[in-house]
């Protein structure tokens, strides 16, 4: 076989698709978040970032970089193993005890990132508890797939945010068998978030656990950032409450906050825990700083809000079309790969505006989407050159579609 061929058809095939990706090459600005650097061909340019999942700015607030300069000085670079082999730092203890406490679960175990925390939590879960069947949202994340797949248990897929189908599958399923219903809170790329309280109560009658992602809740919702689960007040009513620490946190690293007896079960039998090398130091402390400091302060849950608000009234008054939702995140849907990739282009070459655009398979065919994420550091200066900006777009490609 030539292997250098297939692999070289397989990417052609990408690009006329017009699915091929292309990385942004940008360097973040300490203290100047959004804007960025954009290194290109030409040269560099500054460029105002619009789709950063740093939801609130955290990767450079002061607390954080100063709790990241201190820990780096004191304990070096790396966590030197695995937790099990010398890499459970004292850092990492103090971070799952305030993890723990944001979601008011007895404990929480941390992971290299929220990927590997789907991955390993479901996967151990579904695999050994004996005849465990799990139930998915049809648009869980690939990560939470990828690991009910690899534990090979029984799944069924659930129609997305429908308890009432929730509970058709479980009424049919052995009420002996144990049950794991696995589904997020704020869904990604549409922004629509979970009837959490109703999925809770249709587990509970028939015997189910319940496992929620909260990856792109956590930090931006509830009194102290735990979530849409504190928000609602339902915390105490999952299982397991899943998040990361890369986005509205604005580090790296994922966890799992659950039972003693839980999270013990996945530290000692999960293998994706178990043979990982653990967080660096420092970054186990610019979390905890950024967690302590959102679990004090709303401000920047307000204004972030406030953000989204402007953004959404901006789009509306020009005509930009955006999927409604009630969460933090605008999707603007055009539908075609190549055409979601011009505009991001147009944006990026004469607005200095790097928006990616999203295609399949992270979004469905015929969804594609540029995924606007306002912050509470775009200012509104920032956001009327976004909405003047794709504004000036979609009148050129009115145009151009009328001729």
């Amino acid at each position: 076989m030539n292997y250098e061929a297939f692999f070289s058809d397989q990417l052609d095939g990408l690009r006329r698709e017009g699915r091929y990706r292309v990385f942004a090459d940008i360097e973040r600005r300490a203290g100047g978040f959004p804007r960025a650097t954009h290194h290109r061909a030409g040269g560099r340019e500054e460029v105002t970032v619009w789709c950063s999942n740093d939801y609130l700015g955290m990767g450079q607030h002061p607390a954080v970089l100063a709790a990241m300069h201190e820990a780096l000085d004191s304990c070096g670079a790396g966590a030197g193993g695995t937790r099990n082999i010398s890499g459970t730092n004292h850092h990492h203890v103090v971070l799952e005890r305030e993890l723990a406490d944001l979601h008011g679960k007895p404990a929480a175990l941390l992971f290299s990132s929220g990927y590997v925390s789907n991955w390993a939590s479901l996967s151990t879960l579904a695999s050994r508890l004996p005849g465990c069947v799990v139930l998915s949202d049809a648009f869980n994340h690939a990560s939470m797939i990828e690991g009910i797949r690899h534990s090979q248990a029984p799944r069924q897929i659930f129609a997305h945010n429908d308890p009432a189908d929730l509970d058709r599958r479980l009424a049919a399923l052995d009420p002996a068998a144990p049950k794991l219903v696995a589904f997020e809170s704020v869904y990604s790329m549409d922004g629509d978030i979970a009837p959490i309280a109703e999925i809770c109560e249709v587990a509970e009658r028939h015997g189910a656990m319940t496992y929620l992602d909260e990856v792109h809740a956590v930090g931006l919702y509830g009194p102290r950032g735990g979530g849409i689960a504190e928000r609602e007040g339902l915390s105490d009513r999952l299982t397991v409450i899943e998040g990361t620490l890369a986005k509205g946190f604005g580090v790296i690293g994922g966890y799992i906050a659950a039972s003693n007896a839980l999270c013990d079960f996945v530290r000692s039998f999960s293998s994706g825990f178990i043979f990982t090398t653990s967080l660096p130091p420092a970054v186990a402390a610019g979390a905890t700083a950024s967690i302590r400091h959102l679990k004090a302060s709303g401000a920047e849950r307000a204004l972030h809000q406030d953000r989204v608000a402007a953004v959404r009234r901006g789009l509306d008054a020009v005509g930009v079309p955006h999927l409604a939702n009630p969460s933090h995140i605008v999707p603007v849907i055009v539908g075609d790969p190549r055409l979601s990739k011009w505009i991001s282009d147009q944006l990026l070459d004469r607005y200095g505006i790097y928006v990616q655009p999203i295609n399949y398979p992270t979004v469905a065919r015929g969804t594609e989407r540029l995924r606007i994420t306002p912050s509470p550091l775009h200012s509104d200066a920032d956001i009327a050159h976004l909405v003047a900006s794709l504004s000036a777009i979609w009148s050129e490609l009115s145009l151009r579609r009328a001729a």
